[in-house]
């Protein structure tokens, strides 16, 4: 910085030096020139004088060539005053050298004036751009700071599955001692999948509300930023400030906004956060006592590396709620609310609604109360908003009652063919399912025309029942038509070795017919499953097989 300085005031002075040296030029040619009296005379017979000025002991001579002075003694005045007359005041050149002189240091002063100013313009920049970056720095550090959650999972109505699953790493972060005395490490990372609205956020809250240890809440997509290397920093800041706060929670909501798969359209600052999040999980201690819980709704887009062992390695599937959960879920929101309406009417009529939807619903029906003027919140309010909240969700999920037994024979068909069919599953809804994908290596073709025959089981059982296809088993023949076409066109498991169009069609109009044969011979399972169905909205496969086993 100093030699910048000195180089800077080394150009001023010789700018400075070249203006003055120019001016002493300027001044010395305007300067009169001393001539003698025969010159004098000379310039008097031609003519050539125009004005003359007495200036202390000398005479000015002006003429179209120049100034030229003389010494008065040796001049006739008469002559002169014939000529032209001479000026009595006297020419102030002192007057003159100073106006000059000011000029000059007015020039200087211009020159160190505008080096000054740029100077100053540098370090203002220099110095902008230093607390701009110390600022995006400081307000990272500062964003990052942990919450105590006062929620507890007796305020997280309708998870009842969910919250067995987290008991475990609640107790684990009350009490790691007592793991990791046996040499129980739990997972590091636990990855919420479900639709929007379901309640992951709250979920995670709730767990740490259970634990009473710190909660730090980022959005995925504050990883992603426009100054390069600012995502992992952030990474590394929020796990930094976990372990220091340990036993702690880090909460990455929407994490595919970070962790989506790479490769294809390519992102570095993408990429280089998502690597530091790997870094930094695969970084953790056994006994660190920092759970990752993240949360998608798209899981299909996350890296694979994020899934593997050691990272996210455990995930919990949110499904929308079933009848008894919405129950629970409109007694906790009406708790405080002046409502007549039946409970279980409205949860009959809110099938496919979530969490967040359930809520919309008892407040927009409130709100109808309120423009009635009416002291309490009847049925009539909620069936009047009942459409407003539903609009933008699909028309399969807002049953009216006769749909709502055409999808439970359906769902139930699909129920009963997985479990005798040994397809896995945990719990299967009027509105979703939550069919296993079991990893397998090597998978025959008995297997997966069980599969084809489960996808298939619904629009069987509507057409032995109703003797029609409905147009809820869209999704379910895509599914068994992707994998009949890879049986034929992959695995060589058509009736010809190389793929044929028509084998994909035999294989799946076989599995129809079969599947028909077997769904007429378990009548009467199958109705009681459907009745079960409709009134819980959902079934276990524990539930299932008792049905079964006392039927048969």
């Amino acid at each position: 910085m100093q030699i910048l300085k000195s180089k800077k005031l080394l150009i001023s002075l010789m700018a400075f030096s070249v203006l003055a040296l120019l001016f002493a030029v300027v001044y010395v040619k305007n300067s009169p020139k001393s001539i003698g009296l025969v010159a004098y005379e000379s310039l008097l017979k031609q003519g050539l004088i125009y004005k003359s000025v007495l200036n202390g002991n000398e005479i000015i001579l002006h003429t179209n060539e120049g100034k030229y002075s003389i010494v008065k003694q040796g001049v006739d005045f008469q002559q002169l005053l014939k000529s032209i007359p001479v000026e009595v005041e006297q020419e102030n050149r002192f007057l003159e050298d100073i106006f000059a002189i000011g000029i000059l240091c007015l020039v200087f002063l211009g020159v160190l004036a505008y080096a000054r100013k740029k100077r100053a313009q540098e370090i203002e920049k220099e110095q902008e751009s230093r607390e701009k970056s110390y600022g995006v720095e400081q307000f990272f550090s500062s964003a990052i700071r942990p919450v105590r959650s006062n929620i507890k999972f007796s305020d997280v109505a309708g998870i009842k599955d969910v919250k067995e699953e987290l008991e475990e790493i609640v107790d684990f972060l009350k009490s790691p001692a007592k793991y990791k005395k046996y040499g129980i490490t739990l997972p590091r990372g636990v990855l919420l999948v479900g639709p929007p609205g379901v309640g992951k956020t709250m979920i995670a809250k709730a767990v740490a509300g259970e634990a009473s240890v710190p909660f730090f809440y980022q959005s995925g997509a504050t990883f992603v930023q426009i100054y390069v290397g600012m995502g992992a920093k952030r990474v590394r800041e929020l796990f930094s400030q976990a372990k220091a706060n340990a036993p702690s929670i880090i909460f990455i909501d929407e994490i595919d906004a970070v962790g989506k798969a790479r490769g294809g359209m390519r992102n570095d600052e993408r990429e280089s956060t998502l690597n530091q999040l790997l870094t930094e999980m695969d970084g953790f201690e056994d006994s660190s006592g920092v759970i990752v819980i993240g949360a998608t709704n798209k899981m299909e887009v996350i890296d694979e590396a994020l899934l593997r062992s050691g990272r996210f390695d455990r995930r919990i599937f949110i499904p929308l709620p079933d009848r008894n959960d919405r129950l629970d879920i409109l007694k906790a929101y009406l708790a405080n609310k002046p409502c007549v309406a039946n409970v279980d009417e409205l949860a009959n009529m809110s099938v496919g609604f979530s969490g967040a939807a359930l809520a919309t619903f008892v407040n927009e029906a409130a709100i109808n109360a309120l423009r009635r003027d009416s002291k309490v919140i009847e049925t009539s309010d909620f069936v009047a908003v009942r459409q407003k909240v539903l609009m933008g969700k699909k028309k399969v999920l807002s049953f009216s009652d006769d749909e709502k037994k055409i999808q439970a024979l359906y769902q139930s068909a699909k129920a009963l063919c997985a479990f005798w069919f040994e397809i896995d599953f945990d719990k299967i809804g009027i509105v979703n399912d939550r069919l296993k994908d079991v990893d397998r290596e090597i998978e025959s073709k008995t297997q997966m025309l069980c599969k084809i025959k489960v996808y298939l089981a619904g629009m069987v059982a509507t057409k032995i029942k109703y003797g029609e296809k409905f147009s809820n088993a869209t999704d379910d023949l895509m599914r068994a038509r992707e994998i009949a076409k890879e049986m034929v066109e992959l695995y060589g498991m058509g009736e010809r070795l190389l793929p044929v169009e028509q084998d994909i069609l035999t294989i799946l109009e076989e599995a129809f017919k079969e599947t028909q044969t077997f769904l007429e011979g378990m009548e009467t399972a199958l109705n009681a499953v459907s009745q079960e169905m409709c009134e819980s909205e959902s079934i276990t496969r524990e539930r299932l097989k008792e049905m079964v086993d006392a039927i048969l």
